[in-house]
């Protein structure tokens, strides 16, 4: 199945357009002519069935034949994680996280943080060809990049909070405190880990430190383990 993404589509939606881009791929590559079939998501769970009346290079047009919203998770997901230096690197992570299952998604910028400039549409459209690519309905949330102290501020952080680092104290292994059906809020630090005063400013607002295995992971690595470790859980 061929799935698209239009955000601005609801269950009261009858007749839309696609933008240029999509009129061009549906048409052109695809070859989809008058009434022939496309589905559509808008990345709130919703999925429509529709049909194309118009089949225009610049402009297709469709009609909404059916729609079905599909059951949410039942725990929420919210991955809080250092941008890499590399930009190929974290739209990997973020491609791979969407695939997995994860719900929201805040880039945080450290101490050691090499990149600090963060391209939020370009990751934006990495997270909706995932979500399309892996036909699943809802969109993560993507927040504005927030330094690390800012974020530390926030009292409304849900579920269960996390920092994994690799100084050598006390941790524990994720997989040990996971639970079915409970939500998590976990910190990933840059390539060179969360600063001590990070860590301890995190120990201070509740957030236990986790290990993620015996070896040490890169950022984007460490931020998919830890994306999998949670959707496992809640298999």
């Amino acid at each position: 199945m061929q799935l698209f993404y239009n955000a601005s589509i609801d269950e009261h939606t009858e007749l839309f357009s696609f933008d240029k881009e999509e009129s061009r791929h549906i048409t052109k590559v695809l070859r989809k002519k008058e009434g022939d079939f496309v589905h559509i998501t808008n990345g709130k769970g919703w999925l429509f069935k529709s049909e194309i009346v118009i089949a225009d290079l610049k402009k297709c047009t469709a009609k909404i034949i059916s729609q079905k919203l599909q059951p949410a998770s039942k725990y929420k997901l919210h991955l809080i994680v250092a941008p890499t230096k590399m930009n190929d690197r974290y739209e990997w992570f973020l491609e791979k996280a969407t695939e997995i299952g994860v719900h929201e998604i805040t880039p945080v910028i450290c101490d050691r943080s090499e990149r600090k400039e963060i391209k939020i549409a370009r990751m934006e459209r990495v997270l909706q060809s995932a979500m399309k690519q892996s036909l699943t309905y809802y969109l993560p949330k993507l927040n504005p990049a927030i330094s690390f102290k800012e974020l530390i501020k926030n009292d409304d952080l849900n579920g269960k909070l996390f920092i994994a680092h690799c100084e050598e104290t006390e941790r524990f292994q994720l997989k040990d405190q996971l639970k079915p059906n409970e939500d998590a809020t976990i910190l990933i630090g840059p390539e060179g880990d969360f600063s001590k005063e990070e860590i301890d400013l995190a120990k201070q607002k509740r957030f236990l430190p986790i290990l993620l295995g015996e070896t040490r992971l890169r950022t984007e690595t460490a931020a998919i383990v830890a994306c999998h470790s949670v959707a496992f859980i809640n298999l």
